[in-house]
């Protein structure tokens, strides 16, 4: 017997219930609908928090991409209701947008914080978690809280 089985866990390796599927294909789908309004949302409340404003020029050269790539993905958050855009004023967050951003945020903490817990590297943990935390559960986000709190009290240093 391998010393590893004791600790593995029992996975099935055959297909799942076809309408489980479907759903698990569809919130990946969705997810990945929202993943962009998410970044933009998060990038353009740090811009404002860091200085004060949010300009399209500066959201074109953090996201790497061309202005009006950046223009499109405005008017889809003004669609949305995430932003207001006023002519030669910059970009602002409505109020659902600094709550989307605050929710972003907290994902992103919670992802990052898990994997420096178990070992990845602080850039590493950034970059992986920029992309993760579309797509974890409310329940993963928990199990990964509550991890990190066990490691940190296990250590006793308070530190993630």
């Amino acid at each position: 017997m391998d010393q590893h089985q004791d600790t593995r866990h029992d996975f099935e390796t055959s297909l799942i219930d076809a309408n489980a599927q479907v759903e698990s294909f569809r919130q990946t789908r969705n997810n990945r609908r929202t993943e962009l309004i998410e970044d933009y949302v998060e990038l353009i409340a740090d811009l404002i928090e860091d200085g004060g404003e949010a300009r399209q020029v500066d959201i074109a050269q953090r996201m790497g991409v061309a202005q009006p790539t950046v223009a499109k993905m405005l008017k889809r958050l003004i669609a949305e209701g995430c932003i207001q855009q006023r002519r030669y004023r910059g970009i602002f967050l409505t109020e659902a947008g600094r709550k989307l951003a605050e929710l972003c945020r907290e994902r992103h903490q919670i992802v990052e914080t898990f994997l420096c817990s178990i070992g990845v590297s602080p850039e590493t943990a950034r970059i992986d978690a920029e992309g993760m935390e579309h797509h974890a559960s409310p329940e993963t986000l928990e199990a990964f809280k509550r991890f990190v709190s066990r490691a940190s009290s296990l250590r006793g240093d308070g530190r993630a």
